[in-house]
């Protein structure tokens, strides 16, 4: 099991981090700059039939991009309560904890997709054509977040505790 420490963390930054928003179909990315201050909306993969297929996607995505860290959305309930979504997501982000060799990140993703919706409707984005994008749009919105919040507190990845996906308890595991 991947349970980094902070000064494993440490030593894999500062560089790229790959944002994700994990979907039942698609997966949507985005990409920080070097200096971590910048997300940009990457792609959307599709799913395959496995998680197996899926992080190997991702793997493929991390060694395409130099990122050297994996932020995934949480999607918690309104009231920041833990539901059926965010133990999913919590599930798969350990899966991935344990499939590839970066620290693995989770992050508050309330709003991500209304804010990319609404992003695209200001942008002139018809409905039609919002579904191919509104994923890679979602995962910006995601890792901008956990960039700003980064970069607000002056503090490395993990603040203090181990870079890992908190459990159903709400602790890193």
């Amino acid at each position: 099991m991947n349970n980094w420490t902070e000064a494993q963390v440490a030593a894999h930054g500062p560089g790229r981090v790959l944002g994700v928003d994990l979907g039942s179909r698609r997966i949507g990315l985005a990409v920080s700059d070097d200096t971590r201050r910048v997300a940009t909306a990457l792609a959307v993969l599709h799913r395959g039939g496995s998680h197996a297929e899926d992080h190997a996607g991702l793997a493929g995505v991390l060694a395409e991009t130099g990122a050297n860290m994996l932020v995934i959305g949480l999607p918690l309930s309104l009231s920041g309560t833990v539901g059926p979504a965010a133990t999913a997501v919590q599930a798969e982000a350990a899966e991935l904890r344990e499939a590839l060799a970066v620290p693995v990140e989770c992050c508050d993703e309330r709003y991500s997709t209304v804010i990319a919706q609404r992003a695209l409707a200001a942008g002139g984005r018809r409905p039609a054509t919002r579904r191919a994008v509104v994923d890679k749009v979602a995962a910006t919105a995601i890792l901008q977040t956990w960039l700003d919040r980064q970069r607000a507190y002056g503090c490395g990845p993990c603040q203090g505790q181990q870079a890992s996906v908190p459990g159903p308890s709400g602790r890193a595991g």
